[in-house]
């Protein structure tokens, strides 16, 4: 019998010369004519990074009390900003008159031969210093979640383009057979941007983020329901292939292509994710420096309750699991680091629920030899301000905030920007998201103003009218 993507093989060179040009038609040429694994072009350059463990924090955790120590605002703690450094900023919650500075009550030492220095909250992630290039003037322009999240995962606040997951597969393609290119793995409350965090956008829609479930089968409606055989789920798809080519002849959608290769993809993953999340052949050792099997100790009010330490100790297992079977695109989503009060204890909660699974991960991708090529990421949408909400909390902050990177050809050990004496602003070398975003295609060879597809008449890319490499982070 002729399989579904011969027959779609058939059509590929009239589709490529009536229906798509540049990149994107190889992107779908590609969809058309193999459901091989392998990248759809060349990178632009040579790559340091093959794949990306993305933990997007989501909620903003707070920089000057885990990576930028300010004992300038420590000794100004309580009192008011100066209008000349509050200029026009506006707050989702701070009363501008009522606006004073507030002191981190954490404690910061050097870490690592480098001698850079983190918070005592990220102990064991600080440990890492020499493998970490830690960014702290990233900036931009929205200070609510939503839209500061689609700036972080979309390179705009704007509703409808696609993810850094997105581009990447789309870019590159994946390394692996039975697993989807670009895979979400979430704790806690949710982002609140939700899906739009991973979504395709105008890309095809195979290049969207899959997320996995913690419990079950990873993905809803896996698994075949009872009385339904490989055998004859195999004939079913096959019918369905038939029919969506000849929709597809008709009307040349390339959706169409992409619903099929969807298809298969889940038949194959049938095998695949299963064996996956079956954890019972890591070692104890690998189980317990992870901490697995942590239990998660009271949260307040504003926390996520149940097993969330326990889910997160898994999500960062999984995203190694992931990473060895090539998957692009691993992205570990924690929500909330939104302190807006009991800041003392919500904040360091958080901390301890991530600081040794992603320790423990840095550690195991080395060990394993894959740290080299893997791009491990740390980021959010904004930080926190260096003033005070209420009696304990922080508001949200675009102005200045920390993201780190580790492995993936970064240059460990280096510390990149400087605020100003309180935080509050770039003092030296800012770094625009969109700059960060650059640079993260960059190491994965991807020149980021070439990276475009022509949507509505207008070349659009993630990093949308800006963006510039960072090279002192680049090993």
């Amino acid at each position: 019998m002729t399989s579904t993507f011969d027959t779609l093989a058939a059509t590929r060179r009239e589709f490529l010369a009536s229906s798509a040009s540049g990149l994107g038609g190889v992107a779908l040429a590609s969809l058309l004519s193999s459901d091989s694994p392998a990248a759809i072009t060349p990178p632009h350059f040579a790559p340091t990074a093959k794949r990306c463990i993305f933990f997007f924090m989501a909620g903003g955790p707070s920089h000057v009390d885990l990576f930028d120590p300010k004992p300038i605002l420590n000794n100004r703690d309580g009192q008011k900003i100066p209008d000349s450094i509050l200029g026009a900023t506006e707050f989702a919650f701070i009363k501008r008159d009522k606006a004073v500075l507030k002191g981190s009550p954490a404690k910061f030492s050097k870490r690592g031969d480098c001698g850079i220095e983190y918070s005592n909250m990220i102990k064991q992630i600080g440990n890492r210093a020499d493998d970490i290039a830690l960014i702290r003037t990233v900036h931009g322009e929205q200070f609510n979640h939503h839209p500061g999240q689609l700036l972080l995962s979309c390179g705009k606040a704007e509703l409808g383009r696609p993810s850094i997951g997105a581009w990447l597969t789309y870019g590159l393609g994946t390394e692996s057979d039975n697993l989807p290119g670009y895979v979400v793995l979430a704790a806690g409350r949710g982002a609140s941007g939700g899906s739009s965090n991973w979504t395709s956008g105008f890309l095809p829609s195979t290049y969207q983020g899959v997320p996995f479930r913690g419990q079950g089968d990873p993905i809803l409606y896996l698994s075949n329901p009872p009385g339904i055989t490989r055998a004859s789920q195999r004939r079913t798809l096959d019918a369905l292939g038939r029919l969506n080519t000849i929709r597809y002849r008709d009307v040349r959608d390339p959706e169409i292509a992409s619903r099929i290769a969807q298809y298969e993809l889940a038949f194959r993953m049938q095998s695949a994710a299963p064996e996956l999340t079956d954890l019972s052949g890591e070692t104890r050792h690998t189980l317990e420096a992870y901490g697995v099997n942590r239990s998660t100790p009271r949260p307040t009010a504003a926390m996520q309750s149940g097993d969330t330490y326990h889910r997160f100790s898994v999500n960062c297992l999984l995203a190694r699991r992931l990473a060895e079977r090539g998957v692009r695109f691993i992205n570990v989503v924690h929500a909330s680091w939104d302190q807006h009060g009991k800041l003392a204890y919500d904040l360091n909660w958080n901390c301890r629920m991530a600081d040794q699974p992603i320790a423990a991960l840095i550690d195991d991708l080395k060990q394993r030899g894959l740290l080299d090529e893997t791009l491990v990421v740390w980021a959010s949408e904004f930080g926190r301000t260096p003033l005070g909400q209420g009696t304990d909390g922080r508001d949200h902050h675009p102005n200045a905030f920390s993201v780190w990177m580790a492995g993936g050809g970064v240059k460990g050990g280096t510390v990149y920007g400087t605020t100003d004496d309180i935080g509050w602003a770039p003092a030296e070398n800012p770094v625009h998201v969109n700059d960060f975003q650059a640079t993260l295609l960059r190491l994965f060879g991807l020149d980021h103003e070439h990276l475009a597809v022509n949507y509505r008449g207008l070349d659009v890319r993630l990093t949308n009218l800006g963006g510039r490499v960072i090279e002192d982070v680049i090993a």
